[in-house]
């Protein structure tokens, strides 16, 4: 028995994989009221703000650091050294409250998903093949630009379902626009 393999090549995959990943999270952290952003979810003892700071140093190290390497102008206007200080997996999202504001978050976060996809973009499907660049701090699970973005996608889904988590502790449940079968038979 053959798999069908889809004729999109692996380029384009991973760019429509990592919009909709991208759309998935917007979309669920604008529906949540900025004031609940620094509140600590119970039990997931996490909170909106530190999810969206924790994509932005993770977009830039997945699909940005680890493909092309550094890009300064990201650097020099987005303050990637407050986020990496209070945004990685070694940091509390109690200790994140009221350092940063949620418009301007979202700012960063929506400027950071761009160049990622412009990056992405920019490659080649030989490039996909090609090691990951050296970084500081070797990426976790990638030894090829493919699987850092593959990786991206991964976890940036994964805090999709942390952040759907939060909103429906601190707010309420997303509503995904899933008709419920009582629905159906009206």
């Amino acid at each position: 028995m053959s798999i069908k393999t889809n004729k999109m090549g692996e380029l384009q995959t991973l760019l429509k994989q990592t919009e909709n990943a991208f759309e998935w999270t917007n979309k669920l952290v604008v529906s949540i009221p900025t004031e609940k952003w620094d509140t600590i979810a119970e039990g997931v003892e996490s909170s909106i703000s530190w999810q969206v700071g924790h994509q932005i140093i993770s977009v830039y190290y997945h699909t940005i650091m680890t493909t092309v390497g550094h890009i300064p102008e990201l650097i020099e206007n987005i303050n990637l050294r407050l986020y990496t200080e209070i945004c990685n997996y070694n940091t509390f999202a109690k200790d994140m409250v009221g350092r940063t504001e949620p418009k301007q978050l979202m700012e960063h976060l929506k400027i950071m998903q761009e160049h990622s996809l412009t990056v992405i973009g920019s490659l080649s499907e030989n490039d996909l093949q090609k090691a990951v660049e050296p970084t500081k701090v070797p990426h976790p699970v990638a030894k090829i630009k493919f699987e850092a973005i593959d990786w991206n996608i991964k976890h940036t889904m994964w805090h999709c379902g942390q952040i759907a988590t939060i909103k429906r502790i601190v707010d309420n449940s997303y509503d995904y626009g899933i008709k419920r079968p009582k629905e159906r038979e009206s």
